[in-house]
């Protein structure tokens, strides 16, 4: 039944000389079938005749098509699409509308994820060469799409061969011509391509895009020079893209640029990048090794958080938070002595009186600075949180919790994050017993009415009833009501999450 209903609604189509609404009915047909019988429904039925309406002004017109269009894809398997619309896919890649281009992107992205189906859009170097073409377009939607299919395909073998070892290397570098915009979508890509294996990486470093990249981290234009750090830094979150820019000598190089910063005018533009190019490289190697190797990195970035420029402060906060998020991090930041209890003084002043955002980067580095997981509490790094908290205040649990009484919801749920980071500490759960009403403050339901607020309360209720060491320091009575408060909105949520599905029945 269904089945006739599509091809007769087809033919109603080829005839008519406006066939919006017929166009309206047949998609409305369309989505009424679930898609796993609209396979079957689908079944020698062709679809000329919509495709041939995608070749119009109208942009009503075209976009009932690819709605159209779209659901009947949908309902075919990706070698199928292979096989039987690769001649249309290659047309939509060309159109001058871009939501057909999208349309025709997405299957391929969907295309080039199954293993049969990628070899036959391997074998199709029309279809290819318009993906890399793609890149080029205007809108960035269009883009990004074709840039996730050639990624994807390259994580084969055969991918990187024709990618690379073909023509369309040519065509990457045609496009590449473009403009600045897009040579730095070619860059994208080959920066994802990269990361995937070393056998990745030696493609692209071998058909010169790297280098070319690497070589834009000292031009003249400091607009490009900040973009190639950020490529950059996405490059060495492989291991294998660290070794190949250390054998480039590109972390000495950007050590060098922090330390000639100060006679560089135009340096605030990419100081930001570069310190968090080195603070990734800490997180993803050795803070010690990093702060060692690179002494321009740790002066920049502790001169940077007493800056008065906001950006500098958040960059640098930032980093300062990802570093110390690890143990050895939380060492290395301890042995700088005066120079980091400066910046945690200064983390505290931000925190309680800066502009918001600033406030909400500082709040968020002192959580992660605070947070210690209960495998790595050994006395020596419980007494150095400790130490820490106590720098932020001469009475630091009344100044956060005035912070997270605040009407705003991301300074109070950033407060209450540090409250959480230090409930998994005995000497954390020690201060909250011992200070006046804040057993009744975690308590009490009729603060933080938003969602983000109730989370925020929850995970900190929760962190306290499963550490192992807060039913003793609490007590037994306070510990009974953490229970209850935990018990009973865990059930509130599942409640309203209840309701809330009835409700789209």
């Amino acid at each position: 039944m269904a089945a006739s209903n599509i091809e007769r609604l087809l033919a109603e189509i080829s005839s008519a000389e406006d066939p919006i609404e017929e166009l309206q009915s047949l998609k409305a047909a369309l989505l009424s079938i679930p898609l796993d019988a609209l396979t079957e429904s689908l079944t020698g039925q062709r679809f000329d005749a919509i495709f041939f309406l995608l070749n119009s002004t109208q942009r009503e017109q075209v976009e009932l098509c690819v709605d159209i269009i779209e659901r009947i894809l949908m309902a075919h398997s990706t070698v199928d699409l292979a096989e039987n619309y690769r001649d249309e896919l290659q047309e939509g890649l060309t159109h001058p509308n871009e939501t057909v281009k999208i349309l025709a992107l997405t299957q391929i992205g969907r295309m080039v994820e199954h293993p049969d189906a990628v070899t036959e859009i391997l074998n199709d170097h029309d279809i290819l060469e318009a993906v890399i073409r793609c890149i080029g377009e205007e809108k960035m939607a269009v883009a990004k799409l074709a840039i996730q299919s050639l990624s994807m395909m390259s994580h084969s073998k055969p991918g990187l061969e024709k990618l690379f070892h073909s023509d369309l290397l040519k065509a990457m570098k045609d496009v590449m011509a473009t403009s600045d915009i897009v040579r730095y979508r070619i860059y994208e890509l080959v920066v994802e391509i990269s990361g995937v294996s070393p056998i990745s990486l030696g493609y692209c470093a071998n058909s010169n895009f790297i280098s070319q990249l690497l070589g834009e981290l000292t031009g003249d234009d400091v607009l490009i020079r900040a973009t190639a750090i950020e490529m950059v830094t996405n490059l060495a979150h492989s291991q294998h893209g660290r070794q190949y820019l250390a054998q480039q000598g590109i972390m000495d190089k950007c050590s060098n640029m922090i330390r000639d910063a100060d006679t560089d005018p135009l340096s605030s533009l990419y100081l930001p990048g570069l310190i968090k190019f080195f603070g990734n490289l800490a997180i993803m190697d050795s803070p010690q090794q990093v702060f060692e190797n690179y002494p321009a990195f740790q002066n920049k970035v502790f001169e940077m958080a007493l800056d008065p420029d906001p950006v500098m402060i958040g960059v640098a906060l930032d980093t300062l938070g990802l570093l110390g998020s690890t143990v050895e991090g939380k060492q290395v930041l301890q042995k700088t002595g005066e120079k980091f209890k400066a910046v945690l003084l200064k983390m505290s002043q931000h925190a309680s009186s800066g502009a918001t955002e600033l406030r909400v980067h500082s709040l968020d580095a002192i959580s992660q600075l605070l947070t210690l997981q209960p495998e790595q509490q050994t006395e020596a790094l419980l007494a150095l949180t400790e130490s820490w908290f106590h720098l932020l205040s001469n009475q630091p649990m009344e100044m956060i919790r005035e912070i997270s009484a605040q009407p705003f919801p991301e300074l109070h749920c950033q407060g209450l994050g540090i409250f959480t980071a230090i409930a998994t500490q005995p000497w954390g759960q020690r201060l909250m017993i011992s200070t006046p009403g804040f057993m009744e403050f975690i308590l009490d339901r009729s603060t933080g009415q938003t969602k983000e607020a109730k989370d925020a309360k929850f995970e900190l209720v929760e962190t306290l009833v499963c550490s192992s060491t807060a039913e003793k320091i609490v007590g037994s009575q306070h510990y009974i009501s953490l229970k209850t408060f935990l018990r009973e909105e865990s059930y509130h949520v599942s409640a309203v999450a209840a309701v809330s599905t009835e409700g789209t029945d």
